[in-house]
């Protein structure tokens, strides 16, 4: 058993174990228990009633939070060699055309944190489908990193937009932004986050689909909220 030092029990002993939060009571008890001395990070925790087993109940799904997380991600765009200079007009930290694949292909590095890719590369990026893959930045269209519109796909991603989806266990973590956020901005990212969690509930499911959910910060103690 983890015994906690005085400062993390003093901290905990803030949180009401037995407690279901609105939201605007746990953004501020998030605040208040984070304890640690760098801007953390905020996140929400839900456990669903799916079953992770079954191909029909897996989320994955996309949410554009209002005011990011605290972090503009690289964003790489595959793309033709017409479409460079609409590629890096639109924002993009890094373009790779077919010459750029090979070279991924070849070296195996990668120096970007998502990708977007246009239709017509995407039967190019199977050659670099094993470095990709495994690293989860392959482009998909379930995820909308697959299109024409090179400009509002970078554009999304640099405002905020996140891919979410269930681990193995039927729980869903997503960081939603910063202690330093004020409560208005966590609010509102928190709020995006929740009807895009509902909106992607599968038919399939019967019963309780959100279980349980749970606010904290980096290091912080767990705050148990209300859905709505």
């Amino acid at each position: 058993m983890v015994k906690l030092t005085k400062r993390m029990a003093k901290i905990a002993g803030k949180v009401d174990k037995n407690k279901v939060y609105s939201l605007d009571e746990a953004i501020a008890l998030v605040k208040e228990t984070s304890g640690v001395k760098f801007d953390a990070s905020v996140e929400i925790h839900a456990h669903l009633g799916i079953d992770p087993k079954k191909g029909d109940q897996l989320i994955r799904a996309t949410v554009v939070l209002p005011h990011g997380i605290g972090k503009t991600k690289k964003v790489a765009v595959f793309c033709s060699s017409e479409k460079e200079k609409e590629a890096n007009e639109a924002g993009a930290d890094v373009v790779y055309t077919e010459e750029g694949i090979k070279k991924i292909k070849d070296t195996g590095k990668i120096d970007f944190e998502v990708a977007v890719t246009t239709p017509d590369m995407m039967p190019k990026l199977a050659a670099i489908a094993k470095v990709l893959g495994p690293k989860g930045l392959m482009p998909s269209p379930k995820t909308e990193t697959v299109g024409p519109n090179i400009k509002k796909m970078v554009e999304e991603l640099k405002k905020g937009k996140v891919t979410f989806k269930n681990d193995d266990t039927a729980n869903v973590h997503q960081i939603v932004g910063k202690i330093s956020f004020d409560d208005a901005k966590l609010k509102e990212n928190l709020s995006a986050f929740l009807e895009a969690l509902k909106k992607a509930r599968p038919t399939t499911i019967k019963g309780s689909y959100i279980k349980n959910l749970v606010l904290c910060s980096t290091m912080g103690p767990s705050i148990r909220i209300n859905e709505n």
